[in-house]
């Protein structure tokens, strides 16, 4: 359990979106509870998409358990998942409120 192939790259993303947030761009966004609600949104759609995608009586996508960390929240989703969506969906956001505020 490693976690190294697919942990580390997640945790990355989010410390990594939150850098460029806190250091670079302060834009804000974490302050805002349009953007948590957002979140709760992204998170709404992904966890029975995910869930039935990663479940794991028949699942579709299958990860190689040595390179997560074993962590599974709803419906068997790997927390990964969730940090990567949110590296994500945060650094989309990011851009364009900081190209908003440039404009």
């Amino acid at each position: 359990m490693s976690g190294l192939g697919y942990t580390m790259p997640a945790v990355l993303a989010v410390l990594a979106v939150c850098m460029l947030e806190f250091a670079v761009l302060r834009t804000g966004l974490f302050r805002r509870p349009a953007y948590w609600l957002s979140m709760l949104i992204v998170f709404g759609f992904q966890i029975p998409v995910d869930g039935w995608l990663t479940k794991r009586s028949a699942p579709v996508v299958i990860y190689a358990e040595r390179q997560t960390s074993g962590v599974r929240l709803a419906f068997d989703i790997p927390i990964e998942d969730f940090l990567f969506g949110f590296a994500l969906v945060t650094a989309v956001l990011l851009m364009w409120e900081h190209q908003r505020e440039r404009g």
